[in-house]
């Protein structure tokens, strides 16, 4: 088995676009974290290209050197894959900490948990523990953030403090740097959408657990409504997981993939036509642009094994 690292270093990443209040408080929320000088080692903050004013928050961290703040400006809009993927670059530290701008620490004890939660080996196997999902409520309402928990079977699963499951969920979200060096970064050509199954597939490929454990908890300002996203992005989430099914799963899960999330395309967009005949176009270039990279035969009997939902 390989021995884990004993390095507590944590980086905390964060993609920021045209939220500067959130983003503040987020910080403010970090700079309160118990033994957080000392835990963690890089708090990156990446202001996407904002056209809004982030001065507060510049301020801020001016005002708190001894918060190990790093504070980027983009030169363009970099999206939420390429952007993560910069921040990574900038980063040394071996445990990355992903969070959304619009999201809190609950307990300010989380940051002990993370090197925990990593160096824990999974129950009757010899892999590492490579990511791990952590627990959302809603800010708004305290209720647990159906659409941020790491498995499909909710109902079932909703009381488990931990257990092993086949993705991660982007709001909030640790990965051993270690994934990163054997499996490369977030796909760039997912501007929007379904990147964390891309790069789920690719560490549980590479010999890595995905994990769930609610000793970290965090606090997502979405709505209990949920965020309704435009057409342009619903047809790019039904594309890119056709994309991750063709690339890493049997053929018969890119098929009912595509099939599956047309329906929930139309659905959500209203029955838009237009959008659903250009998903379809760029589904069928899908074989062409994209090398098929089957997960093996053990991460194929990882994924039945914690139960992932492979047909959509």
């Amino acid at each position: 088995m390989t021995t884990p690292t004993t390095s507590t270093g944590i980086a905390i990443v964060i993609i920021t676009y045209n939220r500067p209040e959130d983003a503040l408080e987020l910080a403010q929320n970090i700079s309160r974290l118990q033994q957080v000088t000392t835990l963690c080692s890089e708090v990156i903050i990446v202001n996407n290209q904002s056209t809004v004013s982030y001065a507060a928050l510049e301020a801020f961290i001016a005002q708190n050197p001894h918060i190990p703040f790093r504070y980027f400006k983009t030169n363009e809009n970099l999206g939420v894959s390429r952007g993560r993927n910069y921040a990574i670059q900038q980063s040394t530290a071996p445990y990355l900490v992903f969070l959304d701008d619009d999201a809190l620490f609950r307990n300010l004890d989380a940051l002990q948990y993370i090197p925990q939660i990593f160096n824990e080996s999974p129950a009757a196997t010899n892999q590492r523990t490579g990511i791990i999902s952590f627990k959302v409520y809603y800010h708004s309402t305290g209720e647990l953030q159906k659409t941020a928990f790491a498995h499909k079977q909710f109902d079932r699963r909703k009381d488990w403090h931990h257990f092993q499951t086949a993705y991660f969920v982007g709001c909030a979200h640790a990965i051993h740097r270690d994934v990163f060096d054997k499996t490369g970064y977030y796909p760039t050509n997912f501007f929007y959408g379904m990147e964390e199954y891309d790069l789920s597939y690719r560490a549980i490929d590479a010999g890595f657990d995905i994990v769930y454990d609610d000793r970290v908890v965090i606090l997502h300002k979405e709505s209990p409504l949920g965020r309704l996203p435009n057409k342009e992005k619903l047809r790019g989430m039904w594309v890119n997981k056709s994309k991750v099914a063709w690339k890493f799963l049997p053929l018969i899960y890119f098929i009912s993939t595509a099939l599956m999330w047309s329906f929930e395309y139309l659905r959500k967009s209203g029955y838009h036509w237009p959008g659903w005949l250009k998903g379809w176009r760029e589904i069928f270039r899908i074989p062409a642009s994209e090398t098929r990279r089957p997960v093996n035969k053990k991460g194929l009997s990882y994924l039945r094994k914690v139960e992932a939902r492979l047909w959509y």
